[in-house]
């Protein structure tokens, strides 16, 4: 390990897929599985990838072109759940490049951090065990565990009070408008991670994050720069 971390924040929480994971590659396979079962051709991998984040409806809608009052949509939507599921079994999902490296510096630090989702908790669970890291996530706080999804910062101030630490103190580090919306509203330092799944026409400046982060290996370099008084 190199140089220590030289940072003020007490905790640092990351949205799951698409900025602490590289998740696509299993959503990529179980799209094009799901597709494939219904004798439909497969879709571009880039257009998958860059709809991860807005969750397993909006693949479902982006594959078969249909919204959620149609009556095909609800078993699609579960058939492509229970594909998500087998396929975490022998998982694909890595985490991004420096971010084992940030997690380490921050452990050795004793800067807990934690992880703020829209992903359900059965999906969440076993991914991080596959990557052995649900015992080293000292928080993680999915739909199941609020009343309010984000953007609504009640999962974000549950993660806080989890792991004793102050809004002001804490970093939230997402790759949708809703994660920074949903700091911004806990009154947490809120980071926007560009390298994430985007759409092409994603114009992040409207975001309004705090910081903005164009790749994972940048990610230690901006926490050495928050330091307070």
């Amino acid at each position: 390990m190199t140089s220590p971390l030289e940072t003020s924040i007490e905790c640092v929480l990351f949205d799951l897929d698409g900025t602490l994971i590289d998740t696509a590659p299993d959503f990529i396979k179980v799209v094009n599985r799901l597709l494939e079962e219904h004798g439909k051709p497969s879709i571009p991998a880039h257009l998958i990838r860059q709809t991860v984040s807005d969750g397993a409806r909006a693949l479902v809608k982006l594959a078969f072109a249909i919204e959620e009052g149609h009556r095909d949509f609800r078993p699609l939507n579960q058939r492509l759940l229970d594909l998500y599921y087998q396929q975490l079994q022998t998982t694909e999902a890595s985490l991004y490049p420096g971010i084992e490296q940030l997690l380490e510096k921050l452990e050795a630090a004793g800067i807990a951090w934690g992880i703020v989702t829209n992903k359900p908790e059965q999906y969440c669970v076993l991914l991080l065990e596959k990557l052995n890291l649900l015992d080293r996530c000292k928080a993680l706080v999915c739909p199941d565990h609020v009343a309010e999804r984000k953007p609504n910062p009640e999962s974000i101030l549950l993660a806080c009070q989890q792991l004793g630490c102050s809004t002001e103190r804490t970093v939230y580090i997402g790759d949708h408008i809703r994660d920074i919306q949903a700091a911004k509203n806990a009154d947490v330092i809120a980071i926007a991670a560009t390298y994430g799944y985007l759409a092409d026409d994603t114009k992040v400046e409207e975001w309004y994050a705090d910081f903005v982060l164009q790749s994972s290996e940048q990610t230690e370099s901006l926490l050495n720069m928050l330091k307070f008084a």
